[in-house]
């Protein structure tokens, strides 16, 4: 994938930042998005550069890409990365909070992907645009309605984004990450009983690695997954297929 323009949205950290060691890795260029002032000094660690773009903001990310596409070049690698999950109480679950969660993770993906799809498709460019999904897509967690409808929703969005993307050999996948050791796991890293549960209803008895993702993501965004497009990886240590816990 050498000298390929690769933006990896969420990048400042995580699975963002292990996206843009993988994809770097493979030769890419690497461009950063993130609401983090420290998304600058991350892109510098890959040669790339970093931008901070609120992704629960359409005008935002249409002008981010204008932005990169004016001063770098246009974008045939996107991973629609960036994500928040916002816990609480489902009874008394704010709707600014259901709203906030889907703007950036459902809506914000499907703006990025089309404004990225339509330089790709005016351009001739055949790139590959690689959202995260989650293992909530299909299985919930009570506390967080919000996230698990919103990576429902990036499946959905990811299929029908392949179906018409198709014809212009744009590829477009998901990756669905299970219990990953990230900032977002680390309350339950931090409490060992809940770790342990955690852990009950994952096959492989451990938390997975963002480079783990990273890996994944680097995959579906090369030639060697030329043939694969609509497709959620589920990389979840086995959890999905687990009928039962002991």
């Amino acid at each position: 994938m050498t000298d390929r323009i690769a933006l990896i949205t969420g990048g400042a950290q995580g699975i963002g930042r292990a996206c843009a060691e993988a994809l770097a890795e493979d030769g890419c260029r690497i461009v950063l998005a993130d609401v983090k002032d420290s998304v600058t000094d991350t892109a510098k660690d890959f040669g790339g550069t970093g931008h901070i773009c609120d992704f629960g903001d359409a005008t935002a990310i249409t002008a981010l890409f204008d932005k990169i596409e004016a001063g770098i070049g246009p974008v045939s690698v996107l991973v629609n990365n960036a994500g928040i999950a916002m816990p609480g109480d489902f009874l008394e679950y704010p709707l600014d909070d259901f709203r906030r969660v889907l703007d950036v993770n459902l809506i914000g993906t499907f703006v990025a992907t089309q404004r990225a799809a339509k330089t790709m498709v005016a351009q001739g460019i055949k790139g590959a645009i690689v959202n995260m999904s989650s293992i909530n897509a299909q299985v919930a967690i009570p506390a967080i309605p919000a996230y698990c409808a919103s990576k429902g929703g990036v499946m959905q969005v990811t299929k029908a984004a392949a179906l018409a993307l198709a014809p212009h050999g744009i590829r477009v996948n998901a990756v669905g990450p299970g219990s990953i050791d990230t900032e977002m796991m680390a309350g339950v890293n931090a409490n060992p009983e809940a770790f342990k549960r955690a852990m009950s209803r994952t096959p492989l008895g451990r938390a997975g690695t963002a480079r783990e993702i990273g890996d994944i993501v680097a995959f579906l965004a090369s030639d060697k997954a030329s043939y694969v497009t609509g497709e959620t990886i589920y990389v979840d240590g086995g959890r999905l297929a687990l009928n039962y816990t002991v």
